[in-house]
């Protein structure tokens, strides 16, 4: 008495045939979950009535009740401000950002203050590389 999944253990073309489309069943739920994080990202980063976001912090919120003006204007946000979309290499920002090169599609925004490039933050190294194959407690 065969049960079904002892069949199509047996048929090794039949068992790559379902593997295959449930893989593609999980790329497809994968993509309509990243496209969802990605929409909400969007309206969480550009929300003209918040003080304030996580990344950015609350300062905004103690103020808040001066400056209305602020209130109304559409938020700007670099790319790398969608830390929980580019934290998937195949979610719709990271493909944004490697299509683009870095630039947003709602534009490149403010600079961040005290942003160095990564190069100018490396310095070299005062100690000397040592040589491993010299070293007799390694032989």
């Amino acid at each position: 008495m065969d049960s079904e999944g002892q069949r199509v253990s047996s048929n090794p073309s039949a068992m790559l045939a379902t593997l295959l489309c449930k893989r593609a069943k999980l790329h497809e739920d994968l993509r309509i979950i990243e496209k969802q994080v990605y929409d909400m990202e969007t309206s969480y980063l550009q929300d003209p009535s918040q003080c304030g976001n996580v990344l950015k912090g609350f300062e905004g919120f103690l103020s808040s009740s001066k400056n209305t003006t602020l209130l109304k204007r559409s938020r700007k946000f670099q790319p790398e401000d969608r830390l929980f979309s580019l934290s998937s290499v195949t979610s719709p920002a990271a493909e944004e950002v490697a299509r683009d090169g870095g630039v947003s599609a709602n534009g490149p925004g403010k600079p961040r203050k005290g942003r160095v490039p990564k190069d100018a933050k490396r310095r070299q190294s005062s100690e000397a590389d040592f040589d491993y194959e010299e070293d007799p407690d390694l032989m």
